[in-house]
Protein backbone atom coordinates (compact mmCIF):
# COMPACT_ATOMS: atom_id res chain seq x y z
CA UNK A 1 0.00 0.00 0.00
CA UNK A 2 0.93 3.69 -0.52
CA UNK A 3 0.28 6.90 0.24
CA UNK A 4 -0.18 9.50 -2.29
CA UNK A 5 -0.81 13.03 -1.38
CA UNK A 6 -1.64 15.51 -4.28
CA UNK A 7 -1.64 19.37 -3.84
CA UNK A 8 -2.67 21.22 -6.69
CA UNK A 9 -4.41 24.91 -7.10
CA UNK A 10 -8.29 24.90 -6.33
CA UNK A 11 -8.94 25.10 -9.96
CA UNK A 12 -8.01 21.17 -10.51
CA UNK A 13 -10.36 20.13 -7.75
CA UNK A 14 -12.74 18.72 -10.27
CA UNK A 15 -10.00 17.20 -12.47
CA UNK A 16 -8.30 15.56 -9.92
CA UNK A 17 -11.79 13.89 -8.30
CA UNK A 18 -12.25 12.80 -12.09
CA UNK A 19 -8.84 11.06 -11.78
CA UNK A 20 -9.62 9.19 -8.34
CA UNK A 21 -13.00 8.39 -9.81
CA UNK A 22 -11.70 7.09 -13.72
CA UNK A 23 -9.05 4.97 -11.41
CA UNK A 24 -11.89 3.84 -8.86
CA UNK A 25 -9.77 5.08 -6.02
CA UNK A 26 -12.74 5.88 -3.72
CA UNK A 27 -11.20 6.92 -0.37
CA UNK A 28 -9.76 10.13 0.45
CA UNK A 29 -9.16 13.07 2.58
CA UNK A 30 -9.16 16.63 0.98
CA UNK A 31 -8.20 20.09 2.52
CA UNK A 32 -9.28 22.97 1.49
CA UNK A 33 -8.32 26.87 1.58
CA UNK A 34 -4.14 26.02 1.81
CA UNK A 35 -1.46 28.28 1.41
CA UNK A 36 2.13 27.55 -0.23
CA UNK A 37 4.34 28.03 -3.10
CA UNK A 38 6.79 25.66 -5.26
CA UNK A 39 10.32 24.58 -4.54
CA UNK A 40 10.99 24.83 -8.05
CA UNK A 41 8.60 26.88 -10.28
CA UNK A 42 5.15 28.41 -10.06
CA UNK A 43 3.84 31.71 -8.48
CA UNK A 44 2.81 31.51 -5.19
CA UNK A 45 -0.19 30.39 -3.72
CA UNK A 46 -0.99 32.72 -0.03
CA UNK A 47 -4.90 33.49 -0.39
CA UNK A 48 -3.73 37.66 -0.14
CA UNK A 49 -4.20 40.59 -2.41
CA UNK A 50 -0.59 40.38 -3.49
CA UNK A 51 -1.10 35.90 -4.07
CA UNK A 52 -4.68 35.43 -4.08
CA UNK A 53 -4.84 31.65 -5.47
CA UNK A 54 -4.82 29.06 -2.93
CA UNK A 55 -4.29 25.41 -3.10
CA UNK A 56 -6.18 22.46 -2.24
CA UNK A 57 -4.91 18.59 -0.99
CA UNK A 58 -6.21 15.41 -1.16
CA UNK A 59 -4.84 12.10 0.47
CA UNK A 60 -5.15 8.56 -0.50
CA UNK A 61 -4.15 4.95 0.27
CA UNK A 62 -3.92 2.91 -2.35
CA UNK A 63 -2.75 -0.42 -3.57
CA UNK A 64 0.55 -0.92 -5.28
CA UNK A 65 -0.82 -1.31 -8.35
CA UNK A 66 -2.02 2.04 -9.07
CA UNK A 67 0.38 4.62 -8.30
CA UNK A 68 1.82 4.88 -11.55
CA UNK A 69 -1.23 5.04 -13.22
CA UNK A 70 -2.52 7.52 -10.38
CA UNK A 71 0.75 9.66 -10.83
CA UNK A 72 0.52 9.60 -14.69
CA UNK A 73 -2.63 10.94 -14.62
CA UNK A 74 -1.34 13.79 -12.45
CA UNK A 75 1.67 14.74 -14.79
CA UNK A 76 -1.01 14.90 -17.89
CA UNK A 77 -2.95 17.22 -15.54
CA UNK A 78 -0.27 19.61 -15.04
CA UNK A 79 0.95 19.26 -18.12
CA UNK A 80 -2.14 21.05 -19.83
CA UNK A 81 -1.12 24.12 -17.48
CA UNK A 82 1.98 24.22 -15.31
CA UNK A 83 1.41 27.41 -14.35
CA UNK A 84 -1.59 26.66 -12.19
CA UNK A 85 -0.23 23.75 -10.40
CA UNK A 86 -0.56 20.13 -9.14
CA UNK A 87 2.26 17.82 -7.54
CA UNK A 88 1.84 14.06 -6.12
CA UNK A 89 3.66 12.57 -3.65
CA UNK A 90 4.26 9.16 -2.55
CA UNK A 91 5.12 7.37 0.81
CA UNK A 92 5.24 3.66 1.85
CA UNK A 93 2.27 2.20 4.39
CA UNK A 94 4.05 0.77 7.51
CA UNK A 95 0.87 -0.71 8.74
CA UNK A 96 -2.71 0.26 9.15
CA UNK A 97 -5.69 -0.05 11.28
Amino acid sequence: MKAVFIVYNQAHTEKVEYVLDQLEIRGFTRWHNLTGKGSDTGDPHMNTHTWPEQNCASLTIVNDEKVNDLLDKIRKIDEINRNVGVRAFVWDIVSMY
